[in-house]
């Protein structure tokens, strides 16, 4: 009888002991994924005002992110800054586009491949 008994003891212990284990594997929980989302997507929104994009370009360039994550990121950055006055940073290509604008310059457009002049001729076919 006393083996019985220890197995009907030990099975769920070992059970108990193999499954309090499974934080540890790196297995999230739907809580914790929402909660991860949330945080990414106010990043984005605090990133996006932080370097003076529209709330509608912060949409467009992380559409799998919640709106209304982003939103209270972008939000929560405005009241920061003007809090602190802190001015919006300039990225690369914006402050390219200003120089060229006080240049009086038009950006540059894209590289394509240049066109053909109209002096070349196709090759001819030889014919032997």
């Amino acid at each position: 009888m006393s083996r019985p008994f220890a197995l009907r003891l030990l099975v769920p212990l070992a059970m108990a002991l193999t499954l309090s284990a499974c934080e540890q594997l790196g297995i999230d929980t739907p809580a914790q994924t929402a909660a991860r989302q949330e945080s990414e997507g106010k990043a984005v929104g605090g990133a996006c005002r932080h370097a003076g994009r529209a709330l509608e370009d912060c949409y467009k360039s992380s559409p799998k992110m919640s709106k209304a994550a982003i939103y209270a990121g972008w939000r929560d950055m405005d009241v920061y800054m003007r809090e602190n006055k802190i001015d919006v940073v300039q990225t690369r290509e914006a402050t390219e586009r200003d120089e060229e604008k006080r240049r009086g310059t038009e950006p540059e457009a894209p590289a394509e491949a240049a066109p053909e002049t109209e002096d070349k001729q196709p090759p001819k076919n030889k014919q032997s």
